[in-house]
């Protein structure tokens, strides 16, 4: 592929040092950006002697510096920007990055989400949006949410003016997008969330406000921006999803509410690495929560910090850990449930009661194989939930199926396994889908049964009796 050099034609130190700190060979870095671009529909044809050229000081035209990076950060298992290889000169766009940065600014974050939203529905297959990330660069952000000082000020005097009445309509919005994700799945739903935020939510955050408004219209847009990430895990689009969860936790920050970025810590981007089954990162990114959010949050929001927390443990196999902070989860619940309720809860958690605690407990002890601790909470979580929470009824319906089918009840576990998928014809969600996956190849080991069988077969139809 042809190339340019960089300014001045100097050596490209920056490179240089991260191949050595990756301890590749050229070569094997030339073969790991050819299988990168593959992924990314690039039929790069690299090899040793393209990577000598850039170190050099050639680089190479369109989306080649941004695979390169994405490269090395597999590698590293972290993520690597275009400014760190040397290939940041201003002239391509670093899509590679976008959205993956804990901006230093107020301006920097404006700035940082516009790209995001702009580059989500223009540029989609340059924002890494497959299955592929590096698990240790979700805990990144954390630290900079924890370090980064309070933003002093983040009213503007230029541009639309923007009043509480916009604040209230992106809110509004907020919860009707969610309700409708909640009864149709995400797939029906988050095209039109993008498309919000990249036509209104842009305009008002670079349109002019007064602080108190600015600090609303912030927590506003990283509740929509969190809800946007939590959709594009639904859509099997963990990569993306890890951008928008670094946005909306520094959007948090502009709102001044450490209290919600603990929540995306939490509740998105653990709950991501849960997905992902990086264990040590889910536990990780669950105590930044409370600790970054430390004397700012009730007893609530305190209970699904330690629930997500307790998933970790429970992924690490460290049952007696899962145990004492499952414990603190239900502790901090009854509390919260003796001072009436959920009067002094803000209303981005009113949504998680003891259905939703009985789900996280129901993951934990399936994870360490506790069939008859998962089968009750399973049904806990299913007596509490409405009906109009479909995907997590159907959610918790696998769960208990695999309970059922841990005690050797592989009849009543198809059964129940049956119920889950006719609640998932109704949704366009691939974590139901994925739930689903795992659910049929816990059954192989029964795969000769009739009862197997029949639900095999229905389950691939999505017709079931």
């Amino acid at each position: 592929m042809a190339a340019r050099p960089l300014v001045a034609r100097q050596p490209n130190e920056r490179l240089q040092s991260l191949i050595h700190e990756a301890g590749c060979s050229h070569a094997g870095l030339a073969r790991r950006v050819n299988a990168c671009g593959t992924e990314r529909g690039c039929d790069f044809r690299y090899d040793k002697t393209s990577v000598a050229r850039w170190l050099r000081g050639q680089q190479p035209r369109g989306r080649a510096p941004a695979v390169i990076a994405e490269a090395l950060g597999r590698k590293l298992e972290r993520t690597v920007s275009l400014d760190e290889i040397g290939m940041a000169d201003g002239r391509y766009p670093a899509s590679g990055g976008v959205g993956l940065q804990f901006a230093p600014t107020v301006a920097g974050a404006v700035e940082q989400a516009g790209e995001l939203w702009r580059g989500d529905i223009g540029r989609r297959d340059l924002l890494g949006g497959g299955s592929t990330i590096a698990s240790a660069a979700l805990v990144e952000p954390s630290r900079d949410w924890l370090i980064t000082p309070p933003d002093a000020q983040v009213a503007r005097a230029s541009g639309a003016r923007v009043g509480r009445a916009d604040v209230v309509a992106v809110r509004a919005m907020t919860g009707a997008l969610a309700e409708l994700d909640h009864r149709f799945g995400s797939g029906q739903v988050r095209a039109v969330v993008v498309h919000y935020l990249n036509s209104v939510v842009s305009g008002l955050l670079t349109g002019s406000y007064r602080e108190e408004v600015g600090r609303e219209l912030f927590g506003a847009a990283a509740r929509l921006n969190e809800l946007a990430g939590y959709m594009a895990v639904d859509t099997g689009q963990p990569g993306l999803a890890q951008r928008y969860y670094i946005q909306a936790l520094r959007l948090a920050q502009a709102a001044g509410d450490r209290a919600y970025g603990g929540y995306v810590l939490a509740a998105g981007m653990s709950h991501l690495a849960a997905s992902l089954g990086s264990a040590r990162e889910i536990a990780q990114l669950a105590r930044a929560a409370q600790e970054g959010a430390r004397g700012r949050v009730t007893p609530r929001v305190q209970s699904m910090f330690c629930a997500a927390e307790a998933r970790g443990h429970a992924q690490l196999g460290d049952a007696r850990t899962c145990d004492v902070v499952a414990g603190r989860a239900r502790d901090a619940l009854e509390r919260a449930e003796a001072q009436h309720g959920s009067a002094d809860d803000p209303d981005w958690i009113r949504h998680f009661d003891g259905a939703y605690l009985a789900d996280e407990l129901a993951h934990c002890h399936r994870d360490l194989g506790r069939s008859e601790e998962t089968v009750r909470y399973a049904e806990e979580s299913l007596a509490g939930h409405p009906e109009g929470r479909a995907r997590r009824r159907a959610i918790g319906l696998f769960l208990l199926a695999e309970g059922r089918l841990r005690q050797g009840e592989v009849e009543h576990a198809c059964h129940t396994g049956a119920k889950a998928v006719e609640l998932l014809d109704g949704l366009r969600s691939e974590r139901g889908a994925e739930y689903l996956d795992g659910f049929r190849q816990r059954l192989d080991p029964y795969a000769n049964e009739p009862v197997v069988q029949e639900f095999t077969a229905r389950a691939e139809c999505g017709v079931m009796a």
